[in-house]
C-alpha cells in the first residue's frame, strides 16, 4: 500500500514529528508526576488528557504514516461522530429523516476527498468537494417538502446546515491535504500547531491574564482573555519557524501568514463551537474522549484553520 511517506524528504518529516510529539509526551509524563506529588498541584483533571493523548497520538500519526485512504477515512471517522454529537445536543437527531441527510453529506464529501478527479485522474475531486455546499442546502430543504411539512422546518434546516459545514465540509479540508504534494507534512503541521496553539492559549492565559481583566469574550468563553489569544499567536509564529522545513517554499512573510491562519482562525473555531455550547447550556458536547469531552470538542479548533490553511496552501502552490 503506498504511503505519504514514500518520498525521502516526507520520511524525513514523518519522523521530525513523530519525534517531536514524542518528546513533548515524554515530557508532560515528567512533568505531572512533579506537579502532583511534588509541588502538589491540583492537576488531577490533566492527567486524564494526557493519558487520551497517549492513544490519540500514536492513532493519528498510523493513519496518516499508513497513506491516504487510511488518513481520509480516519477524519471522516471524527467529521461522522462530530455530527453525531452536534446532532445529539442541538435536538436535530430528534429528526431522523434530516439527520439521515445529514450523515449521507457528510459521506459525501469524505468520498469526494477520496475520489478520483474524472478530468485529470488526480486524487481528491477538489470541484465537487467544493460544491458540496450548495448541494447540503438544496437536499435539506428537499427534506420538508418530501414529507409535506412546514411548521418549525426553518429551524430544523438550518441546524442541519450548520452541522454539516461545520463538523462535516470545514472541518474535511483537513482530509483533502492529503491529496496535495508535501500534503503528509501539510496534515501534521496543521494538526500539532492547532493542537499547541491550544496549550499556549490556556498557559499564557492563565499564567499572564488577571482573573476577570481583559476577557476576549466574556459572555462566551469567560476563561479566555487577551493575553492567552496574543500569547498562542506568539507561540505559534515562533513554532510554525521553527517547523519550517515541513515548508521548503515558503519564505518568512509566507511563514508568518501560516502562522496567522492557523493560530486565529483556531481561536475562532473554538470560540464559535462555544457559541453553541453556550445557547445550549452545555460544558462539553459528548464524552467519547476523557479529559477532553467530546470529539467535537476535540477539532473544533480545526474548523476554521483547516479550511483557511489548505485554500491558503493551494494559493501560494499557484503562485510558486
Amino acid at each position: 500500500m503506498p504511503t505519504l511517506t514514500d518520498h525521502p524528504p516526507q520520511t524525513a518529516i514523518f519522523l521530525a514529528y513523530a519525534a517531536i510529539v514524542l518528546g513533548i509526551l515524554i515530557v508532560a509524563g515528567i512533568a505531572l508526576p512533579v506537579l502532583t506529588f511534588v509541588l502538589h498541584r491540583p492537576v488531577r483533571g490533566v492527567w486524564a488528557i494526557y493519558v487520551s493523548w497517549l492513544v490519540l497520538a500514536p492513532l493519528a500519526f498510523g493513519c496518516i504514516y499508513l497513506g491516504r485512504w487510511p488518513a481520509i477515512l480516519f477524519f471522516l471517522l471524527l467529521a461522522l461522530l462530530g455530527f453525531r454529537e452536534f446532532a445529539r445536543a442541538t435536538g436535530l437527531s430528534r429528526d431522523g429523516p434530516m439527520t439521515l441527510a445529514g450523515y449521507l453529506l457528510v459521506l459525501a464529501a469524505g468520498g469526494a476527498a477520496l475520489a478520483r478527479n474524472p478530468v485529470d485522474a488526480s486524487p481528491g475531486w477538489f470541484g465537487l468537494y467544493m460544491a458540496l455546499p450548495a448541494c447540503a442546502v438544496g437536499v435539506f430543504a428537499i427534506v420538508p417538502i418530501l414529507r409535506n411539512g412546514a411548521q418549525g422546518q426553518l429551524q430544523i434546516i438550518a441546524l442541519a446546515v450548520l452541522g454539516f459545514m461545520c463538523c462535516g465540509w470545514m472541518f474535511l479540508h483537513v482530509a483533502l491535504l492529503a491529496d496535495m504534494p508535501g500534503g503528509m507534512g501539510y496534515l501534521l503541521y496543521l494538526v500539532l500547531a492547532v493542537e499547541l496553539n491550544d496549550v499556549a492559549a490556556f498557559t499564557c492565559g492563565t499564567l499572564l491574564g488577571r482573573p476577570g481583566k481583559h476577557l476576549l469574550r466574556s459572555r462566551i468563553s469567560p476563561g479566555k482573555t487577551w493575553e492567552g489569544a496574543g500569547g498562542a499567536l506568539a507561540f505559534t509564529i515562533i513554532l510554525t519557524w521553527l517547523l519550517r522545513f515541513t515548508f521548503p517554499r515558503f519564505g518568512p512573510m509566507r511563514l508568518l501568514v501560516a502562522a496567522l491562519v492557523v493560530s486565529i482562525g483556531g481561536q475562532l473555531g473554538d470560540l464559535s463551537m462555544s457559541v453553541i455550547k453556550r445557547d445550549l447550556g452545555v460544558k462539553d458536547m459528548g464524552r467519547l474522549i476523557p479529559g477532553h469531552g467530546g470529539v467535537l470538542d476535540r477539532i473544533d479548533s480545526l474548523i476554521f484553520a483547516g479550511p483557511l490553511f489548505v485554500h491558503l496552501i493551494r494559493i501560494l502552490d499557484r503562485h510558486g
